[in-house]
């Protein structure tokens, strides 16, 4: 008598959690793809939000990851190629805020509109995400990650084009996490300091900063992959909050 082979677990699927067509329904849910609209958002909201589809991406990516159906370093064709974005309007006092996988709405959400000092005249300056904002970003995405060489070629990479000095200052962020990463490579994971504890003040630790480029961005994630044994970004780290600040400012 021939016994039934077990089913391969469901995977949970765009189309499961949020009203999208095409192809993009059809996809799991991918832990990349999570870290990335989770790191728009802590750039352009300074937080994730609760219940919001970073949030529900996590949970769904963490049970996708659990029941084996995709990586813990995989992410969606979709979104490698189409990006997830995050865009404000302000309607009658109000800003907007959409949130977009692969071109399509995942989310939608209205907040007052902050009220604002005059900005500098500057177009690229006013409203442009900054190097250091990036940075901080990454405390908040990646927050409980133990600081390595690959995190600390990064930061020195960014705070290098965030001053234009060139060089690492002394007692800045960069300095700080080498100092991190020295002191990590001989202590337990409990007493490891993390990204968080580095950049959660980032831009009171650079003696200068600058809107984010795509230039910028690439520098700081071939330094990172460059200190990685698999040549791969980290989700949510300081390479990946640089991409997602260039692509928003660029936007």
């Amino acid at each position: 008598m021939s016994q039934e082979q077990p089913q391969k677990p469901e995977a949970v699927k765009y189309g499961d959690v949020f009203q999208v067509s095409g192809e993009l329904a059809s996809k799991p849910i991918a832990p990349q793809d999570a870290a990335t609209i989770q790191v728009a958002e802590n750039i352009v909201l300074g937080r994730t939000v609760q219940g919001g589809p970073a949030a529900v991406m996590q949970s769904a990516a963490a049970e996708n990851e659990r029941r084996g159906v995709v990586g813990h370093d995989d992410m969606t064709n979709v979104v490698r190629d189409q990006g997830a974005t995050i865009s404000e309007a302000e309607i009658a006092g109000y800003t907007v805020v959409t949130e977009a996988v692969g071109g399509q709405v995942v989310g939608q959400y209205g907040r007052p509109t902050d009220v604002k000092m005059n900005e500098p005249a500057s177009a690229l300056d006013a409203g442009a995400i900054t190097i250091g904002e990036a940075l901080e970003a990454t405390a908040l995405s990646a927050g409980n990650k133990p600081i390595d060489e690959s995190d600390v070629a990064a930061i020195q990479a960014a705070e290098t084009r965030a001053t234009g000095l060139g060089h690492v200052v002394p007692g800045g962020v960069a300095a700080e996490a080498q100092s991190a990463a020295a002191r990590n490579r001989r202590t337990t994971d409990e007493q490891k300091t993390k990204l968080g504890d580095v950049l959660a003040d980032a831009t009171l630790k650079l003696v200068g900063d600058k809107p984010v480029t795509r230039e910028d961005a690439e520098g700081v994630i071939s330094a990172e992959i460059r200190n990685k044994l698999d040549l791969s970004t980290h989700p949510g780290g300081v390479a990946a909050s640089m991409a997602a600040a260039a692509r928003l400012n660029q936007e």
